[in-house]
């Protein structure tokens, strides 16, 4: 199979039937092999009912109906679960996404031999103070502490390799930091293409600005993990030593006045009690990084590796 298309959605009844149609279209004009999700995340409106209509008149299209709203991760990761295409295409149900971007996202892929490709909404037509302004913020800052150079991380329309999507694990609010999941899972080449963003036809935005503080919350898990997850000990063992040293010092100083000086009433001073703590902290930090370790050489998971290509005779 070419394509698989994800669609994560909740409340877009009006919209389906011409996305449907839509993607119907442009996987026919370029004789497409495919097959279409819709991922049902917790709707209240009639969106599950459109969906099986919508799938009992094409067989291409497919549902996934989730019994409450767990969030657009959990709807692409449960996606990303049933894809069975070469390559993955998710885009959102709200029409601001257009299909006609498939065709030149699956070149990239499959001619160009990207890892992923993430669209770019170059011009938007979503409101300046409370989208446009945050997703530039929010985009400067994933940039700086990922390395990656795109410029839009939350565009929904992207394209993936089928082992990519088969390879990392979407929940919380990762949705946005996919490409940064991909890079610590080992796929380096990740491209960027300008795609169309087109004024929402039918119904409201789900998000609001809540998602910008808890998409650099979860930049920063991802951070971390991608980077420290297999050796804990490193980073908490380092931060917990030098504030150790540092408290040490301090109070091999304030001895050192004590005893060769004759100063009184140190434990009056500031100083004494900043070295108390920077001792106290420093040992919590290394017995931190210790048990941190010690949970991750027993985790069942601990060598699991993703290999690439093996080669035996």
């Amino acid at each position: 199979m070419d394509i698989s298309v994800i669609v994560p959605l909740k409340n877009e009844e009006e919209s389906l039937p011409e996305l449907a149609a839509w993607i119907a279209r442009v996987m026919q004009e370029n004789n497409y092999s495919y097959e279409v999700w819709m991922v049902d995340d917790g709707s209240t409106d009639e969106s599950w009912e459109v969906i099986r209509n919508l799938s009992a008149e094409n067989p291409h299209i497919k549902g996934i109906k989730f019994q409450r709203n767990y969030g657009k991760s959990a709807a692409l990761n449960e996606g990303f679960r049933k894809a069975k295409g070469d390559v993955v295409i998710t885009m959102d149900a709200d029409l601001q996404d257009s299909p006609d971007e498939i065709p030149g996202l699956y070149k990239m892929i499959k001619e160009d031999g990207f890892d992923l490709v993430s669209g770019w909404k170059k011009v938007r037509y979503d409101n300046t103070l409370t989208k446009n302004i945050p997703s530039k913020l929010f985009n400067w800052a994933t940039v700086k502490m990922s390395g990656i150079k795109l410029h839009d991380f939350n565009c929904g329309l992207k394209s993936y390799k089928n082992k990519v999507v088969k390879t990392i694990e979407v929940y919380g609010e990762m949705h946005r930091y996919i490409p940064v999941i991909a890079k610590w899972s080992g796929f380096r080449k990740i491209g960027e293409k300008v795609v169309e963003h087109r004024k929402r036809k039918y119904g409201t935005t789900k998000f609001g600005l809540e998602r910008f503080v808890n998409g650099f919350l979860d930049l920063a898990s991802i951070t971390f993990v991608g980077r420290f997850g297999k050796r804990p000990m490193h980073f908490f063992g380092a931060l917990g030593t030098l504030f150790f040293i540092i408290g040490f010092s301090i109070a091999i100083y304030l001895s050192v006045e004590k005893i060769f000086y004759l100063q009184y009433k140190m434990t009056e001073r500031p100083i004494f009690y900043l070295a108390m703590l920077l001792l106290i902290i420093g040992s919590q930090l290394f017995l931190t990084g210790f048990l941190a370790e010690m949970v991750n050489r027993n985790a069942p998971e601990r060598n699991a590796y993703l290999v690439e290509e093996t080669l035996e005779r």
